[in-house]
């Protein structure tokens, strides 16, 4: 046999064993494609008014915001971040959401700014050890917080501690009513420091719903201005609607406006997969009015996979329907 002959045999046999091992009937099938064709459900559709504090909840249609990566943590950078996605989207942010450790003050020159060009700022704060907070060992930084607010003096919505239901803070977090306890801890402090131009958010996980832990951590009616869940395509590539589902049916029972807090669909699931999905979350928002605010989570977190990966820019497909949603007239009310 001919040198090539025999290598022709040789990438044969190796194309058959390949095809033999991807063939292995003890291996899982994929999941099923979602059909992200069918009409989503309504289920929030309490219109309001509501009593949403300070950041009042628009009569129609939904505040449409984002968090923007930026290449670096500086007030450059942060201003660079936004002003290039809204140069992209063709419109500007309503909402800018902001990411701050326990430590770290509100009114720093970049929230200003973001002020000073009419957006509202959301911020995520990312507050301490529960039981350490109704000890007493952080009041003066969480009073230092509350007149760093009201100095900047426009209304401002606030996440403490976003994600508390996750079940790797339960450390620090420890349960539903140590979480509740330092909620309205905090709050009262920020009452006495006449912190007023706060609406306060509350934030689980649309996971925490499915699990059914979430509603455990919920401070109640009178210490809650706007219900809010973060809900991702990431693990499971499923329709938003199906993703927050129980979120969306025990918000429903609440008189509070909702708020998206994040929301992404992960770089996994391909371009046309994405594309299709963000169609069907703009339907399901519109169909859902309680929803009066939605913020994209536009970031690929360093050491993350593709299934964590939600960065849009860059994936034309599926930013085209992006900016399709974001400049629907519903989203600008």
């Amino acid at each position: 046999m001919s040198t090539r002959k025999r290598y022709a045999a040789v990438l044969v046999a190796a194309v058959l064993l390949l095809a033999g091992c991807t063939s292995d009937p003890d291996e899982p099938a994929p999941p099923p494609a979602p059909d992200l064709t069918r009409a989503p459900g309504a289920v929030a559709v309490n219109k309001g008014p509501f009593q949403a504090g300070p950041v009042k909840a628009p009569r129609r249609g939904a505040l449409f915001g984002a968090w923007i990566k930026p290449d670096e943590l500086t007030h450059v950078g942060r201003l660079a971040a936004v002003e290039s996605l809204q140069a992209d989207l063709g419109r500007s942010l309503t909402i800018v959401n902001t990411y701050r450790r326990f430590e770290q003050m509100v009114g720093t020159p970049s929230d200003k700014e973001f002020l000073a060009r009419g957006a509202t700022l959301m911020v995520s704060w990312a507050t301490g050890d529960n039981r350490s907070i109704l000890d007493g060992e952080h009041d003066d930084l969480i009073r230092k917080q509350a007149r760093a607010i009201r100095k900047i003096r426009t209304p401002v919505l606030l996440r403490m501690r976003w994600e508390m239901d996750r079940p790797n803070l339960r450390a620090t977090m420890w349960s539903g009513p140590d979480y509740i306890a330092a909620w309205k801890y905090v709050r009262d402090i920020f009452r006495q420091e006449r912190a007023n131009n706060v609406s306060w958010v509350w934030c689980p996980t649309a996971e925490g719903f499915i699990r059914g832990d979430a509603p455990g951590f919920y401070p109640g009616d009178d210490q809650v201005d706007w219900t809010c869940v973060d809900v991702y395509a990431g693990e499971r590539f499923e329709p938003i609607g199906t993703l927050m589902g129980p979120f969306l049916t025990w918000a429903a029972q609440r008189p509070k406006p909702i708020v998206i807090g994040e929301f992404g669909v992960a770089r996994a699931w391909g371009s046309a997969g994405r594309a299709a999905w963000l169609k069907d979350a703009r339907r399901t928002f519109k169909v859902n009015p309680q929803i009066k605010a939605i913020t994209y989570f536009e970031s690929n977190p360093e050491g993350n996979g593709p299934k964590k990966q939600f960065q849009l820019t860059g994936d034309p497909p599926a930013f085209k329907e992006f900016q399709s949603m974001v400049r629907d007239p519903y989203f600008s009310p």
